[in-house]
């Protein structure tokens, strides 16, 4: 196929991606408590008209640039303040990072390994399910991905530095742009980064010269500073706090989320799985030379090997350094896995039949190890924790699965067909699994869905909402209430600007439990959501006594005045929670205060 046809082929990766993505994309509640703060920023964003400052609970929130919130305030416009608007923009940026690989794929292989790196990338378990979850991560990815391929397609223009390779610098320098204002400088660290140690490692030092860095400045500039500049107008001493705090010394000294250097090791081997099989030998086959191949084009297939190595190498050591880390992460380093693995599935029929049982035997074997022992420790666990009976059956499910599609691919390759029918398979395996996945996702996430809907009839204007020692991220957005936070602060509130915030929080913060009480027995509307852990000494001191009104996981929402005629009592649908009712009720019984009768606690 020509490369006049390339674009046709990528629009037709983007529609596959789009179709495996897109369709139940709203029907699980917002996961506690990422989702919930991106989507609850963007609602903010519309509902004040004001797309500079973004506020979690109404108070400034600088931890991250704004532009998936923009994205998510642009869903919440037209499909309304919903889960689907609130995770469609990392859709759709998953869907571009499989486009965008697709076509450097293409770009260096041709057109079949550039479908099969869609294939590999789309039905990666890590990419897959932060597709369908609202965060920041996805849109990284996808522009670092494009900045890299432009930044690729430049490199290996005739002309470096002048006509069409400096188009694409400056795409790829507005790629990083939009990448800043989506996670922060360290795109343009990562971008720049694999750019230069590629040419370095090259010998092209004296190629970096030529790069128009005057004209990609430009560039870069014109799109990423007026949001910060603006920022820094309306809430002084934001650069600071958003450069040092939040990036340079969160880089350097943070410990949340802390893990070791070895943390991505097994990120990457689960969140590829099974396609990371394939990379060693399409490492190994880009290397070797093949039938009809002449110096030039063994050459260019060594470089853009080279180029694939130093993007994953640079962003693992990258993220591998400070201590803070999560999987999500890893999203920008899996194109080049992908697009080694996607050449090795291209190479299969070369390789040979016997190579290729092998491959499909070690990964049916693994499947059987993963998905066994994924069985005994999830019934395990469950018996010892007492988890909701679905998460173990989803799991054992999906278990099922993962080794019953192995041992197809397994038979299938031992019984002589051509190595396609075995990846088929195995692909074929992914999509269910990923699918089920979806389903074990919405029976395990903390959510508070219910909890949001349970307390929503009580809220009348003027009624105070409240979470006691936590704030629940999604709880806003669902009541649409501004949540007041009594005896904690955590992210929020972090910045504070040196010119006054127009609306003070204070209202808004309950540092001590005695100004609680007063609240709570002030005759004023109160609905308070509490941990169970902290219901026995809690509930015995606040007068008139609570009402039970909802429930869901550990938390459990109290009101100070009736329960709603024909109300009963909650029920929170956790066994770990209806076995410590009795015994918290029993506890407050004969420590504290005598157990209300009906629907009291």
């Amino acid at each position: 196929m020509s490369p006049e046809r390339r674009w046709a082929r990528v629009a037709l990766c983007a529609l596959v991606a789009a179709i495996l993505y897109l369709p139940g994309l709203g029907r699980p509640a917002l996961w506690e408590p990422d989702e919930g703060r991106y989507a609850e920023i963007a609602r903010e964003m519309v509902v004040a008209a004001d797309y500079v400052t973004p506020r979690d609970d109404w108070e400034p929130y600088f931890e991250k640039p704004p532009l998936v919130y923009w994205a998510n305030a642009a869903a919440i416009r037209l499909f309304g303040a919903n889960e689907f608007a609130a995770r469609i923009p990392s859709a759709l940026f998953t869907v571009g990072e499989v486009a965008a690989t697709a076509a450097i794929a293409d770009a260096m292989f041709g057109a079949a390994a550039g479908l099969l790196a869609a294939l590999a990338l789309a039905l990666s378990p890590l990419v897959f399910g932060f597709a369908r979850f609202a965060s920041l991560d996805p849109a990284l990815a996808f522009f670092l991905t494009a900045a890299l391929g432009s930044f690729y397609a430049a490199a290996r223009a005739p002309d470096f530095g002048g006509g069409a390779g400096r188009r694409w610098f400056l795409l790829a320098a507005a790629m990083l742009a939009l990448g800043t204002l989506a996670k922060g400088p360290v795109a343009l660290a990562l971008g720049g980064g694999v750019a230069l140690v590629w040419l370095l490692g090259e010998g092209r030092g004296r190629d970096i010269a030529r790069i128009p860095f005057l004209s990609c400045a430009v560039v870069y500039a014109a799109i990423v500073v007026p949001w910060f500049a603006l920022a820094e107008h309306r809430n002084p001493g934001f650069l600071g706090f958003f450069f040092i705090h939040e990036h340079l010394q969160r880089f350097l000294e943070s410990r949340e989320h802390g893990w070791g250097p070895y943390f991505f090791i097994p990120v990457v081997i689960g969140g590829t799985w099974p396609w990371i099989l394939f990379v060693p030998l399409g490492v190994r086959e880009m290397m070797r030379p093949s039938a009809n191949d002449d110096a030039e084009n063994r050459a260019a297939r060594v470089s853009a090997l080279r180029f694939l190595v130093t993007w994953f190498t640079v962003i693992f050591i990258f993220f591998s350094i400070p201590r803070s880390k999560l999987g999500s992460y890893a999203l920008p380093m899996l194109p080049p896995l992908a697009i080694a693995a996607g050449y090795a599935l291209l190479r299969l029929d070369a390789i040979g039949a016997a190579r290729v049982r092998r491959m499909v035997a070690a990964c049916a074997a693994a499947n059987a190890v993963v998905a066994i022992a994924a069985i005994a420790i999830v019934w395990a666990f469950n018996e010892k924790a007492n988890l909701n009976f679905a998460v173990a059956a989803d799991a054992t499910v999906i278990a099922a699965a993962f080794m019953l599609g192995a041992l197809a691919a397994l038979i299938l390759a031992r019984g002589g067909a051509r190595p396609a029918a075995a990846v088929g398979a195995l692909a074929a395996t992914m999509l269910v699994v990923l699918m089920l996945g979806e389903r074990l996702r919405a029976d395990a996430a903390p959510t508070y869905r219910r909890l949001a809907a349970a307390v929503q009839p009580y809220l009348r204007p003027g009624c105070v909402l409240a979470s006691y020692r936590h704030y629940i991220q999604s709880l806003p957005f669902y009541t649409q209430v501004r949540e007041t936070r009594v005896e904690y602060r955590g992210e929020i509130g972090e910045f504070v600007p040196q010119s006054a915030i127009r609306e003070p929080s204070s209202a808004f913060m309950i540092g001590k439990e005695s100004r609680l009480r007063e609240v709570w027995g002030s005759g004023a509307c109160m609905v308070l959501i509490v941990n169970q852990r902290d219901l026995p000494p809690l509930m015995s001191t606040l007068t008139p006594a609570p009402v039970a009104i909802g429930c869901e996981g550990k938390k459990v929402a109290v009101y100070n005045g009736a329960a709603a005629p024909g109300a009963h009592p909650p029920d929170c649908g956790n066994p770990s929670a209806r076995a410590l009712w009795p015994r918290e009720r029993a506890t407050w019984h004969r420590g504290h205060a005598p157990v209300p009768s009906g629907r009291h606690l």
